[in-house]
């Protein structure tokens, strides 16, 4: 990877672990924050907002995002059980099999 990318990495863990320790030290709420209702989707930008962040934290989390923001389709399933257990949703190789 360039500098530059390392250098984004870098820049996420350190906001990652940021929003971490603002739930540690009981500034962000611990059921209702960044993390745990990341990723934000565009529905979700422009919906009633009703979350105890801004928009701007959710939507920009770090300065790269300004200029090159990825929106995700979906919000978080199961929480992180989804993002760690992926289960395929296609039909059976069988069923490409001829008969």
């Amino acid at each position: 990877e360039s500098k530059a990318e390392l250098d984004r990495f870098c820049d996420a863990m350190i906001a990652i672990r940021a929003e971490i320790r603002a739930i540690e030290t009981g500034q962000s709420d611990r059921d209702h924050n960044l993390l745990k209702q990341a990723p934000h989707t565009a529905a979700d930008l422009v919906s009633d907002w009703n979350r105890p962040y801004s928009r701007e934290q959710a939507v920009f989390p770090t300065s790269f995002t300004r200029s090159a923001k990825f929106w995700p389709v979906v919000n978080r399933i199961d929480q992180a059980y989804g993002d760690r257990n992926l289960i395929c949703s296609c039909i059976g190789m069988d069923a490409y099999s001829d008969s």
